[in-house]
């Protein structure tokens, strides 16, 4: 499991919401669908003092992470947080690591 940010999604959390030197951590919530979740969606709030990261990724003096508590909703997947012109807000894309044949 692993996190990559992209430069123009990083671009956006400095520009957009100040994030230069904070952190921001992406968990699971109730409700909503992903390409990996039904009932599910992916949550993202700024919380600069993590708290059992599993993984995180500094780029341009923000670090993202994901915390214990969350790896369920990710196990199986990395995340690649990119920037979506058209929404005008980052897109998140899953892609399948192979974690989870591993357990068979």
């Amino acid at each position: 499991m692993k996190i990559t940010v992209t430069d123009a999604a990083s671009k956006w959390f400095r520009e957009e919401m100040g994030m230069t030197g904070r952190g921001i951590r992406f968990f699971g919530k109730v409700y909503g669908k992903t390409p990996v979740h039904e009932g599910f969606s992916l949550g993202m709030t700024p919380d600069d003092h993590p708290r059992d990261p599993i993984v995180a990724e500094t780029k341009d003096d923000v670090t993202y992470y994901i915390t214990e508590g969350d790896q369920w909703f990710f196990v199986g997947y990395d995340l690649t947080v990119d920037y979506d012109s058209k929404t005008d807000g980052p897109t998140y894309i899953y892609t399948d690591n192979g974690e989870l044949d591993k357990e068979d």
